[in-house]
């Protein structure tokens, strides 16, 4: 095929006349190669499939990653906070439609209230579809109900920096990991109580605190104690309390990175916080098995979004935002963590060596 350039080849589509494109691509040549005079090799007669010769492949690393993904696995950890009493474990049940909160799995005879504010967590390895996930549910017994509830976020604060540091640790090993082990929270679900007036001051300044060093989700808890009228006013408000104190949940407005993420993103920001109701009970409803709260009136569906916002928290978490969440967890949280402790080390660095700090800037300049 000497007399065409590779010019002619580029700007014209190939005509394979005596065998399909299925048969090209297993490399399989016909036993009697047709002349271009007679066959149109490169397209003078129509007489078979058209094979785009500028396909190069690249698309293809869309299967490799997710082949790899697929051997390693996911790993999502979720902090859930909120007084006793509000449904968290029943919540996080519900979500992944299996005994993935602490209480399900060690379950006591009567749990009490602890004196202090205690971090638990426990991990699951949970399969769907054949993609595996590292689970780990992280709760926090006794936030909230102590009479007296000054700093009780400062435990919740500390445990979140403690696994930066860890992870920071790793990172910064000569000899490190292949995979580091990634037990960073992110993100937290704060329960607030469905009094339907406004925000408790102990919620403002958690979600105020908190909301700078990880993705906070607040969420309605026990919303089927609330009239539709009651439920609406109660979410306005509170988009109104976190606007005034600065409070900024998931999903940020900042990160939003095209106009696409922020289409999406005002929706889910006009919704919250989503007004939820957690049941892993199921029942018969119109000949239908679902998950519900059966009551004298009728079932409440909890993944019906004519009862409640389940569903919404369900996509957000695990179906569409997940990905992101981790992402945001990484490069914004974690790194702003990274560059202040790395800071911290360089000026007790500085500070051992006996050099002032005026004098290392102006040697710098």
């Amino acid at each position: 095929f000497s007399h065409l350039t590779p010019h002619h080849k580029a700007n014209r589509p190939e005509v394979i006349p005596s065998y399909s494109s299925s048969a090209m691509s297993e490399a399989v040549l016909p036993d009697v190669m047709v002349p271009p005079a007679v066959g149109g090799l490169y397209g003078e007669k129509a007489g078979g499939p058209v094979v785009d010769f500028s396909y190069v492949g690249i698309d293809a690393i869309l299967e490799q990653m997710r082949r790899k993904a697929m051997k390693q696995g996911f790993e999502l950890n979720i902090m859930v906070v909120g007084q006793s009493g509000l449904g968290k474990s029943t919540l996080m049940n519900t979500l992944f439609k299996s005994k993935v909160s602490r209480k399900s799995v060690l379950a006591t005879a009567q749990e009490k209230i602890p004196k202090t504010i205690e971090i638990k967590s426990i991990s699951h390895d949970i399969e769907e579809k054949g993609v595996r996930m590292k689970l780990t549910v992280i709760d926090t017994p006794g936030f909230g109900d102590q009479i007296n509830n000054e700093n009780c976020w400062q435990p919740i604060m500390k445990f979140i920096n403690d696994q930066y540091e860890a992870y920071l640790q790793e990172e910064i090993n000569i000899n490190r990991k292949k995979r580091i082990p990634d037990s960073r929270v992110h993100c937290c679900i704060y329960f607030i109580p469905p009094t339907g007036h406004c925000l408790r001051p102990l919620d403002v300044e958690f979600m105020r605190r908190l909301s700078k060093v990880v993705n906070i989700v607040p969420v309605i808890a026990k919303a089927d104690t609330l009239t539709l009228e009651e439920r609406d006013f109660f979410k306005k408000k509170i988009r109104e309390e976190l606007r005034a104190n600065g409070i900024d949940v998931y999903p940020q407005k900042e990160f939003d990175e095209d106009a696409e993420d922020r289409m999406i993103n005002e929706k889910i920001r006009e919704m919250i916080p989503f007004a939820v109701v957690g049941s892993d009970q199921e029942y018969q409803v119109n000949g239908r098995r679902l998950l519900g709260r059966k009551t004298k009136w009728g079932t409440i569906e909890v993944e019906n979004i004519a009862h409640c916002e389940f569903a919404y928290l369900r996509d957000l978490l695990i179906r569409t935002h997940m990905q992101n969440i981790k992402d945001i967890t990484s490069s914004i949280h974690y790194e702003m963590y990274r560059v202040r402790r790395l800071n911290e080390n360089n000026t007790v660095v500085t500070h051992a060596n006996g050099i002032p700090e005026h004098h290392l800037a102006a040697h710098e300049m």
